[in-house]
């Protein structure tokens, strides 16, 4: 089979059932507990592939990437290496952070040197979200299909809400009311001045 791009897809596209009605599994992520929806729900026709796919955000350099273009000032921390941002409007979650190198790097082509400080990295911004006080766990996520730019999510579990546990956080985080203005800003403040606690500047 052959698309209109003349595009031979790959084996396990082809066997996807395009454009049918998919079943809804026995016990699939829709009975978990943790699912925030109920009621009556069915899985989406599945569309035809795009190949090849749109360019995501910053595919083509730095020149063509938004995350690049932002000002230190835009961030609640960065150094020499590395900037950690937040959402541009309140969020549901005591943080949900991005983390992202200075540089324009995918992970695929992340320098060894900005490799080895990924891990460490990770563990003092996590460290400096549990310092809010009240969060359970920090969820490490990343996806990469909307821009070009290296960045993971950190998202914070309030303590004592076992509901929203694993995978389903970021859906929880859509439906669950948003924090005030204020004190969202105020998580912000204590999470930067946290991560500046161990060098680099932080910006609120």
């Amino acid at each position: 089979m052959i698309d209109e791009h003349g595009t031979t897809p790959s084996p396990y596209v082809a066997r996807l059932p395009i454009g049918e009605r998919i079943p809804m599994p026995e016990g699939g992520i829709p009975f978990w507990e943790v699912f925030p929806y109920e009621g009556d729900l069915r899985i989406r026709v599945l569309e035809e592939p795009e190949v090849p796919e749109p360019p995501r955000d910053g595919e083509h350099g730095p020149d063509t990437c938004s995350q690049c273009a932002r000002a230190d000032g835009e961030f609640l921390w960065t150094d020499e290496h590395w900037r950690l941002g937040a959402l541009a409007e309140p969020t549901a979650l005591p943080a949900m952070l991005l983390l992202q190198p200075r540089a324009h790097h995918d992970l695929l082509d992340l320098p060894g040197d900005l490799a080895a400080q990924l891990g460490p990295m990770l563990q003092r911004v996590e460290r400096a979200v549990l310092s809010l006080g009240g969060i359970a766990r920090v969820h490490v996520n990343r996806w990469g299909d909307g821009g070009a730019h290296l960045h993971v999510w950190l998202i914070a579990r309030p303590e004592g809400m076992m509901q929203l546990r694993g995978t389903c956080l970021p859906l929880w985080e859509d439906v669950l009311p948003k924090l005030p203005e204020g004190e969202w800003r105020e998580y912000g403040r204590r999470i930067a001045a946290a991560m500046a606690a161990g060098g680099g500047t932080a910006h609120v």
